[in-house]
């Protein structure tokens, strides 16, 4: 719902059209798919069994010879299928949509395609930033007057005859010919010109050329380990990586630790009503642990040890499970 309602806030914002819209919003599936994956396998697990429980077929199947290990196969089987689909999406579908999507909307947000210009008409580009334009035609602009008022110790004021919109890695730039400038500092600055090209500088500071982790190619995230710039950018790669690689694996270990507490429990003689309520606090527990621990590592060697401690609760979850 975050993501929407920042989607909806970009619509309105920048007027960018539907399809354009729906296109992004495509974009944002895969990574939100990623997120929630864990989540849908243990709500998947606890709704089935607990509804067999309920209905005492989980009884009637422990009766007639089936071990835990047996009645968990289902949702075992179905959490690995998740994992390697979870795995698939973290490694090389996410990292190639979240590229595409922040191009996508930079290009939006600072590039021609937002631009409107109306004719006869005073447009802010930014905050004291604000062109007017006799003539539109695409592009091409004639009689333009532009005041930049963002720097108060030099506001600048020019007038051309024409002038054109042109799209650059740093945002827009306006190029101008025939000519005149005005600026005041601690005099008053005139002159002419026969072609000006400026910058309008309308980009947010990160620019389109940020370093975002969620966009990086998993290969070149692995590299940057080792050569981070600063040690701000290791945590987040570290991060990252540890998000990409172990959190499929939670998959398995929700499903195994919500399948080990509803079962074991099931086979009391008085039947654990609240077992439902500790699966649901050991998953949050779990994954709660599981998010902080994973944003807190700063070396390889914590993200080794990580990746040992949710391989060996994995395997104690499974052993609970499994043992007769």
């Amino acid at each position: 719902m975050l993501q929407i309602m920042s989607m909806m806030k970009f619509l309105l914002n920048y007027g960018v059209n539907l399809s354009n819209f729906l296109g992004m919003t495509m974009l944002m599936i895969p990574f939100i798919m990623s997120i929630i994956i864990p989540f849908v396998t243990f709500i998947s697990v606890i709704f089935i069994y607990n509804k067999l429980i309920s209905d005492n077929e989980i009884t009637v199947m422990t009766a007639s010879g089936l071990s835990p290990k047996q009645l968990a196969r289902p949702a075992l089987t179905m959490a690995l299928v998740l994992t390697v689909l979870h795995f698939v999406l973290n490694v090389w579908i996410v990292p190639q949509t979240q590229a595409m999507f922040y191009s996508t909307q930079w290009n939006l947000r600072y590039g021609l395609a937002h631009l409107k210009l109306q004719e006869s008409a005073f447009t802010e580009l930014a905050d004291g930033l604000v062109v007017y334009v006799d003539k539109v035609s695409g592009h091409d602009l004639s009689q333009v007057m532009l005041s930049d008022m963002r720097d108060k110790a030099s506001p600048i004021t020019i007038f051309a005859e024409k002038g054109k919109l042109v799209s650059t890695p740093r945002g827009l730039s306006l190029v101008m010919t025939n000519g005149s400038l005005q600026t005041k500092g601690d005099t008053l600055t005139t002159g002419t010109f026969d072609n000006f090209d400026m910058d309008l500088n309308v980009a947010d500071k990160e620019g389109e050329n940020s370093f975002k982790v969620r966009r990086v190619p998993t290969t070149i995230l692995i590299k940057s380990v080792l050569d981070s710039p600063s040690e701000k950018q290791h945590k987040m790669v570290l991060a990252e990586l540890s998000s990409r690689f172990l959190g499929p694996i939670m998959n398995l270990i929700l499903a195994a630790l919500c399948a080990a507490i509803l079962l074991r429990s099931s086979l009391l003689r008085r039947r654990a009503s609240f077992a439902p309520a500790i699966a649901v606090a050991a998953m949050a527990v779990v994954m709660s642990l599981f998010m902080s621990t994973s944003n807190m590592i700063d070396s390889v060697s914590q993200f080794l040890l990580l990746t040992l401690l949710i391989l060996t609760t994995l395997g104690i979850t499974l052993f609970i499970l499994c043992k007769k």
